[in-house]
């Protein structure tokens, strides 16, 4: 099984862009996330939540995944979103291995809920139609207990945990128990922060043991995340507070007025940054031009912050 070293820095998961007959425009692609690795991104998880892993063919994926490794170009790993139908998920997994992917990061089941015992025969499943390292993303209808993030850590391929759910409780939980786990096995693992707008609470999971965090920020305004996260990594309190109260908690209050708006005003804040990266698929629609003039000027409210 291959390994993957994040560096210091933010997590950059990047959008999809679609050319103006809604095909992935490769070359858009790369010169995306050329810039956000040239920003110091720390990794790069392509074709994920952000990027529409959910309205993307398994081919498609597998473009995009091939873009952000041409881009990265080996200075920072680049992870592959793989999950939903499990014939799916094994065929992007597989596509992601061959396009040079460090690691995947597992997306819950498509639609139907299974027990506990199926959330691992499921991540199994995935792990086991590559050699790549998985990230379980804990969230939504693969929502853990203890006992089954016990059982993953018997997994060679697991390498780490993403939280989508929000419960520090049971995320201190399951810290612990790659705690138990690495006296055993000596192998590390990762955590990660991976709530919409992680930024407003990552102080909170620092204190568990999870030190890392998504930020979808960071594809639109880069400048704005890397500021946030040095506050954060230098544990500068009035900074993040600033930061956090001119700044995110607007920006959480525009984008919880419209399902989806977690990819769709992203998406919107990259084309004001002048990639034309199109709009989103359906089911997302993109934000209004109303809503689109409010963003602006929130991303200008946040610079002037720097």
């Amino acid at each position: 099984m291959s390994t993957f070293e994040f560096g210091d820095g933010v997590l950059f998961f990047p959008v999809t862009p679609f050319d103006a007959s809604d095909r992935v425009d490769r070359e858009l692609a790369v010169e995306h996330v050329k810039r956000g690795v040239d920003a110091g991104a720390a990794g790069v998880f392509s074709a994920c939540g952000t990027g529409e892993f959910h309205a993307l063919s398994a081919d498609e994926s597998a473009v995009v995944v091939g873009a952000a490794v041409e881009a990265a170009a080996g200075r920072v790993p680049v992870l592959a979103g793989a999950g939903g139908p499990l014939g799916h998920a094994r065929q992007v997994a597989r596509g992601a291995a061959e396009a040079g992917a460090a690691g995947l990061l597992v997306m819950p089941p498509y639609l139907v809920q299974g027990p506990q015992a199926g959330i691992v025969d499921y991540v199994r499943a995935i792990a086991e139609s590559s050699d790549l390292p998985v990230i379980v993303y804990h969230r939504a209808n693969a929502q853990l207990t203890e006992a089954t993030v016990e059982r993953l850590l018997e997994l060679d391929h697991v390498a780490g945990f993403k939280d989508g759910v929000g419960d520090v409780a049971l995320m201190q939980r399951f810290v612990l128990a790659a705690a138990r786990a690495k006296e055993k096995t000596g192998r590390e693992l990762q955590f990660f922060n991976g709530l919409l707008t992680a930024e407003l609470g990552q102080t909170a999971y620092r204190s568990i043991g999870v030190p890392r965090y998504s930020s979808a920020l960071f594809a639109m305004a880069p400048e704005i995340a890397t500021a946030f996260y040095e506050a954060y990594r230098d544990r500068d309190d009035e900074r993040q507070n600033l930061l956090l109260d001119r700044f995110y908690v607007p920006l959480v209050r525009l984008r919880d007025e419209t399902p989806g708006f977690a990819v769709s005003l992203v998406k919107a804040g990259v084309r004001l940054g002048g990639l034309p990266v199109g709009s989103v698929r359906a089911p997302l629609t993109d934000p209004t031009p109303e809503q689109t003039e409010r963003l602006a000027a929130l991303l200008e409210v946040g610079r002037s912050l720097l």
